[in-house]
């Protein structure tokens, strides 16, 4: 079998196929998350806890060595990517737990056979009540 048949072969599975519109959904599910959580969710947290801008918030080391440029530890972008993770996370959980109700249940199987043993006691119980 040749390389580009042998591609062709893995490329054209269902699964690769299902992640490669996954990956695609997902990043831009992500892009528009993230910006409903900086235009529209961190703002209004922001207003609600007395008018503070996340992405504003820094903790200042210094300088960097050319003396020019601050060195900064940007905590407040830090708190609004954990802000899009968790958003993101609740929408593929409430996406994941509506698929799982649509799917339907599977059939109930039947119980299992009771063991040889307790089938021989059930037919000599039943012989001795017949007596």
């Amino acid at each position: 079998m040749s390389f580009a048949s042998e591609f062709k072969e893995f490329a054209m599975k269902g699964n690769v196929v299902d992640l490669a519109v996954g990956v695609i959904i997902g990043g831009a599910f992500g892009k528009i998350v993230s910006s409903f959580v900086g235009d529209v969710i961190m703002p209004i947290l922001g207003k609600a806890i007395g008018g503070v801008n996340f992405t504003d918030l820094v903790i200042s080391l210094g300088m960097a060595p050319d003396g020019k440029t601050p060195v900064l530890v940007k905590y407040g972008v830090f708190l609004q990517s954990i802000f899009d993770f968790l958003i993101i996370a609740l929408a593929i959980f409430m996406a994941i737990r509506s698929l799982n109700k649509l799917k339907k249940p599977d059939p109930a199987a039947p119980p299992p056979p009771p063991p040889r043993s307790e089938v021989l006691l059930e037919e000599i119980r039943n012989l001795l009540a017949k007596r």
